[in-house]
């Protein structure tokens, strides 16, 4: 992905075009007729409906919100009054998430995927970890979208006390502090002590609290941090409700909460890959469950890859920041009985028999889907780039 930053500074479109391919030629021969497979594959699936004119999940569309604003950077701010969220009754997380705005197919919104487990996930990451800042982050994570998801949350004061729970190799960590907060007053926290590792052979986290925990079950006092960010780790936690209420807990009144994760796809073998692998909340589940833990003046901001072009039905890795401000001190007092805890970390790492076993390998499969479909997109995105000489609308229209 590094050619980016050239394509950009191009001075004309021709010389922007002659960049990509030479950037596309780069690829061994064998990933080129693997990616040019895959593109041919899914182009050829893609309805003509799924494109971007005003399909359902085909842009930055309408979301769940009565007012809606644009931002500059190309993200969608989006405001969610307390009056225009529906609350959900007490045993109402089974509801389908069929009748969200945001295009989704009905299914049922707790069902836990086949990653969502904290022992899959452990070891998921085990092997992950080794190419996480070289893979995964470049194709669904970059610089642009972490500027983005932070800015929201506001972290432009230096002595913020900040934890980043799922903080993994240090990614988003880095973010924070190039946001303003000091690297002395950020805490960092993962269930990975593989993913950890590579954080603290950072030069850029030297001075950051790096420690193990569970997301669920934060080893914070109550009303204790001024914010609380987690991005990529509410997709594997098996019960995300509980997570958000723990974030509540843990900050200050008048403090920001911050979760940047996936989104789900529209698109029915994304959505089937999807849900091989983890959990992909649809829009509406975000904003319920920071509704229902308590918070107040919750909003959403719409992320993803430069090269998608605001294409959302594939779903996204990264795909959005929602942020909730805490009105009052004290726990998490939500509508609903949250009882006792689906998964406890005090099992990790644990023997694996032949069930987990299968688990993982499928939705280690699943989840190499994803790793193929930024490079689908990039693909199609150089393939409808000559046609920008003469159309300037090309990528909106056709991506």
């Amino acid at each position: 992905w590094s050619p980016r930053a050239a394509v950009l500074c191009a001075d004309s479109k021709l010389k922007r075009i002659q960049l990509a391919i030479i950037a596309m030629a780069g690829l061994t021969p064998s990933w080129q007729m693997a990616c040019l497979s895959m593109a041919i594959a899914m182009l050829a699936l893609e309805p003509a409906s799924a494109f971007s004119f005003g399909a359902p999940g085909g842009g930055l569309g309408a979301v769940l919100s009565a007012s809606h604003t644009a931002t500059a950077r190309g993200c969608l701010h989006a405001s969610f009054p307390a009056n225009s969220v529906r609350v959900m009754p007490p045993g109402a997380l089974a509801l389908s998430a069929s009748s969200t705005a945001d295009g989704s197919i009905k299914r049922p919104i707790m069902k836990q995927r086949l990653i969502q487990h904290k022992a899959e996930a452990f070891w998921f990451y085990r092997y992950l970890s080794i190419v996480y800042d070289t893979i995964v982050n470049p194709g669904h994570w970059t610089e642009e979208m972490r500027k983005a998801a932070l800015i929201p949350a506001e972290l432009n004061k230096p002595d913020l006390e900040t934890v980043d729970v799922g903080g993994g190799t240090g990614f988003c960590t880095i973010g924070i502090v190039e946001e303003g907060v000091k690297p002395e007053r950020i805490t960092l926290m993962d269930q990975s002590p593989h993913q950890l590792a590579k954080a603290r052979a950072k030069d850029k986290l030297k001075g950051v609290t790096i420690i193990e925990g569970d997301a669920e079950d934060l080893p914070f006092e109550t009303d204790s941090k001024d914010r609380y960010v987690s991005a990529g780790s509410i997709e594997y936690w098996p019960d995300p409700q509980r997570g958000i209420c723990e974030s509540y807990r843990v900050i200050k009144p008048g403090g920001l909460a911050c979760c940047i994760g996936p989104v789900n796809p529209t698109f029915p073998p994304s959505q089937w890959f999807a849900d091989l692998w983890m959990l992909f909340p649809t829009e509406a589940e975000y904003i319920e469950w920071f509704t229902q833990a308590g918070f107040e003046d919750v909003k959403m901001t719409r992320i993803g890859p430069w090269w998608y072009h605001g294409v959302r039905r594939h779903g996204l890795i990264m795909g959005c920041s929602v942020t909730g401000r805490k009105p009052l001190n004290g726990p998490s007092l939500p509508k609903l009985k949250m009882g006792p805890k689906v998964e406890t970390r005090a099992q990790l790492p644990e023997p694996f028999g032949f069930k987990k076993i299968l688990r993982l390998v499928l939705g280690t499969l699943g989840g190499f889907y994803y790793f193929l479909v930024p490079v689908y997109m990039l693909l199609k995105h150089l393939l409808i780039l000559p046609l920008t000489l003469v159309w300037k609308d090309a990528h909106k229209k056709l991506m």
